[in-house]
């Protein structure tokens, strides 16, 4: 199965479990991150080579994510953190500590929103057609679009961090789950990409300009995944363990579940195939529960 194809994260020693930082599942699991995050660049090619903007396709590809990041989030991921809780704490602390790690993934993720202003906001929709037709003689009169194109580069480095960190501690813990999330964050990077590219190149009808800008707002899933890995390193390897890895999971499934909430589906609404994006909400639901069951 792929599961076993990759080292697992714990090993058993006689009674105690610790915790082996291979270097091949530290490297995969960067690697993954770098795909979700520089699905970016994927955005700013669609944009630049497709002739329309397929609405519905979004919209299914969105609300499919969604479901894809809820259900590992709750079934896989929040549950394996509070067993782990449970096992160190008892039932009640357990629990207590786990729901506390779960809202506060998404308080984190909460307060990158509010400090990003809503003009700027990476989650606005933009289409391939607003792309038609620009004349790069005109790009003096679009000053205000390149800063907005910056600016919204800028935020979805932001939106990105917690996610990098998310995708990389995942599939740290779990290959398996790992390949889902990275899926799933990388469909979710694909519209960002879009976001950062139309204004850009609006602006200054440099598309190799409003490619690269795009593509580098992606970078910050992977910085996110190295700093997450320097950060908690040092208690990973420490009796204590299972307890900050169970706390991490905890709070990368309340982010993830934010993120399926505030901006997926708020964002297949927005392209108007509102039954399309609940149709790929639950089939990706019904993809990851079928995935689990035959490769755990």
């Amino acid at each position: 199965m792929l599961h076993d194809a990759f080292h697992h994260l714990f090993v058993n020693f006689g009674n105690k479990t610790e915790l082996y930082m291979d270097t091949s599942n530290i490297l995969y699991a960067l690697l993954l991150t770098a795909f979700a995050g520089l699905s970016t660049g994927i955005g700013s090619a669609i944009a630049f080579l497709a002739r329309s903007t397929n609405t519905k396709l979004l919209t299914v590809s969105l609300g499919f994510s969604a479901g894809v990041m809820i259900y590992i989030s709750f079934v896989e991921i929040f549950a394996e953190a509070k067993e782990s809780f449970i096992g160190n704490f008892g039932d009640f602390y357990g629990t207590l500590y786990t729901i506390s790690g779960f809202f506060g993934g998404m308080l984190l993720i909460a307060l990158i929103d509010k400090f990003i202003p809503t003009i700027e906001n990476p989650h606005e929709m933009h289409s391939i057609e607003e792309m038609q037709g620009k004349n790069p003689k005109d790009s003096a009169r679009y000053k205000k679009l390149y800063r907005m194109g910056i600016l919204t580069a800028l935020a979805v480095a932001i939106h990105n961090f917690p996610e990098g960190i998310a995708t990389f501690m995942t599939a740290l813990n779990d290959p398996t789950v790992g390949i889902a999330i990275a899926i799933a964050i990388a469909i979710h990077n694909i519209p960002e990409g879009i976001a950062v590219s139309v204004p850009i190149y609006y602006a200054t009808g440099n598309r190799k300009k409003a490619f690269l800008y795009s593509f580098l707002s992606g970078l910050a899933e992977p910085v996110g995944a190295v700093l997450a890995y320097l950060l908690l390193f040092p208690f990973l390897t420490t009796g204590n363990s299972q307890i900050v890895f169970a706390s991490t999971m905890a709070a990368v499934a309340g982010i993830m579940v934010f993120i399926s909430l505030d901006e997926l589906l708020p964002s297949a609404e927005e392209y108007g195939e509102h039954h399309w994006g609940i149709y790929g909400l639950i089939g990706g639901m019904v993809v990851m529960a079928v995935s689990l069951l035959l490769l755990n």
